[in-house]
């Protein structure tokens, strides 16, 4: 590790030699040190050994813009985190480094990145991916809101006897509700499935008399 002023001060040769080895050596070495060098320079190294960073002073000498991280146990580089891929003008085209899940699940941002199986599961999979048909029958009632809180699209199928007026409807508000399905008969039986999308709300809603005969979720 050594650091230098880059400065060669007028002496004798001994020192002089001395002190232009002393600067070569901060050269060859990266300005290594665990503090900044205290003379900087525009777009001069600096390697960092308390963070294993290796830095570069900007253009205005007026901050350091971390470069690489240097793995020392596994003699490895490393690629720090959120790192934006630019094209030879400088422009964004991705970034090496994570984006919020919402950004996936929104899938508008054309913004390249790198992305865990794990996202992908929870922004694309089908309904039926890995998921199971589930007897909920016994925890739902009518008129009742239920949330899809499993972070993914599950589907609903509901069987139920008319009594007055009975549907099966969807919300993403828990206000406003669509109509799936909607049986106005006084008697027979009426089956409705539906899609309800991640963290939507569902119920069957009945203005009386509708007897629940069967309630499965695939989720």
């Amino acid at each position: 590790m050594s650091q230098h002023d880059m400065n060669i001060a007028n002496d004798i040769a001994p020192l002089v030699r001395a002190d232009i080895n002393n600067a070569l050596a901060a050269l060859v070495s990266q300005n290594s040190g665990s503090s900044a060098p205290s003379t900087t320079y525009a777009n001069m190294i600096w390697y960092d050994t308390t963070n294993n960073i290796l830095k570069m002073r900007n253009e205005a000498n007026d901050a350091w813009i971390s470069m690489f991280y240097f793995d020392q146990a596994a003699d490895a580089l490393r690629v720090l985190q959120n790192t934006l891929v630019t094209n030879t003008s400088g422009t964004q085209i991705g970034i090496l480094g994570q984006q919020t899940e919402g950004t996936w699940i929104g899938g508008s941002s054309t913004t390249e990145s790198l992305v865990s199986p794990a996202k992908i599961k929870t922004a694309n999979v089908a309904v039926g991916v890995d998921q199971t048909w589930q007897y909920v029958g016994g925890t739902r009632t009518t008129n009742v809101s239920y949330q899809n809180t499993t972070g993914r699209a599950i589907q609903v199928s509901v069987t139920w006897t008319a009594g007055n007026t009975a549907e099966l409807a969807v919300s993403d508000d828990n206000s406003t509700y669509v109509n799936v399905s909607y049986a106005a008969s006084t008697s027979g039986a009426y089956t409705a499935t539906a899609i309800v999308p991640r963290n939507h709300y569902y119920k069957l809603v009945s203005t009386g008399g509708t007897t629940i005969n069967y309630w499965a979720e695939l989720r």
